[in-house]
């Protein structure tokens, strides 16, 4: 394997433009096994590529950032390729896309994407098309491969966050609260506010919080107060920002930090031990009146007593059951 650094001299120096680099030494390759590695030194315009061949497959841009519904052109230059086939890929996620196959626009890009040899151009962008876009050459006989990735960015200022802020917390408890906007990109960081004061990431920092406890993540938007102290209670408000447009703040949601009620508690368990001793009396009552022996005896059926018929003899007839009621 070869490394080939783009912009460097062969003694490893950086070559400004229009000075002159000493010439590298003569390499032997071999055609179609030999994996050659581009890469950009940091002053240098062109970024990274990874090719199997002779050929070669790189970028003037591997990061763009453009605003929504903007014009976007991501670069992707090659040679030597003897019949180049031009394939890119779009990646989201765990979601895999086709671009453009075989030099050609897919159909589900066809109407907003237009290409050419040195790239491929949306009219118009929109968030949903934020993720990495590898661009990847091969010859028809398939003797040389190179690809290059380029991350593409859609910028969309934040919305108004929506937070989930408690009425009241009990103070030595542990109270969560929430902040979140679904638009801002790149994903948004969060800041929240008691009143117009930002909270520090570390409350010890600042006097006027040195009394509470907390945790804040800046990428979730969580703010924990572990435990809650007298001191936390205010009106808290959260800030979103992505570094494009304008931040976004949410409506301020007040919380309460109160104590422990034990005396309501403890009046609670009383009621209900003295509902208790109410139903135990109230049973023992019935029971010693007799109530429930009266109504074993009201609920007994009649008896019916049957006796078994005599036998006849001739023709003199007699009764032969009866029946007591």
């Amino acid at each position: 394997m070869v490394v080939v650094p783009v912009g460097l001299d062969a003694g490893g120096e950086e070559v400004q433009p229009g000075a002159r680099a000493q010439p590298l030494p003569a390499v032997s390759v071999r055609p179609a096994q030999e994996m050659i590695v581009f890469f950009k030194p940091e002053t240098s315009a062109e970024q990274a590529s990874l090719v199997l061949g002779k050929g070669s497959v790189y970028t003037a841009n591997s990061k763009v950032d453009v605003p929504e519904n903007s014009r976007a052109t991501l670069s992707c230059v090659y040679s030597g390729f003897s019949s180049p086939r031009v394939e890119w890929k779009f990646v989201q996620g765990d979601t895999t896309s086709l671009v453009c196959h075989n030099n050609k626009i897919t159909a589900s890009y066809k109407d907003r994407v237009t290409f050419s040899t040195s790239g491929i151009t949306f009219q118009s962008v929109t968030r949903q098309d934020t993720g990495t876009y590898t661009c990847m050459v091969t010859d028809e006989e398939g003797s040389n491969y190179g690809e290059v990735s380029i991350q593409l960015t859609v910028l969309v200022p934040p919305s108004k966050p929506t937070v989930t802020v408690p009425s009241s917390a009990t103070i030595g408890s542990r109270a969560v609260l929430t902040c979140s906007e679904p638009d801002g990109s790149p994903p948004s960081k969060y800041s929240w506010f008691k009143g117009d004061t930002m909270l520090p990431l570390d409350p010890k920092s600042n006097r006027a919080f040195s009394n509470s406890s907390y945790t804040l993540d800046q990428s979730s938007g969580e703010l924990i107060f572990d435990p809650v102290t007298a001191s936390d209670t205010g009106d808290y408000s959260c800030e979103a920002e992505n570094g494009y447009g304008s931040p976004a703040k949410s409506e301020a949601v007040r919380m309460e930090a109160v104590e422990l009620n034990v005396g309501g508690i403890v009046a609670a368990v009383l009621v209900v031990i003295i509902l208790l001793g109410v139903l135990v009396f109230g049973l023992w009552f019935a029971y010693s009146r007799g109530y429930f022996d009266r109504t074993k005896k009201g609920s007994s059926s009649k008896k019916v007593i049957y006796s078994q018929p005599a036998a006849r003899s001739g023709e003199e007839f007699k009764q032969t059951s009866s029946f007591l009621v």
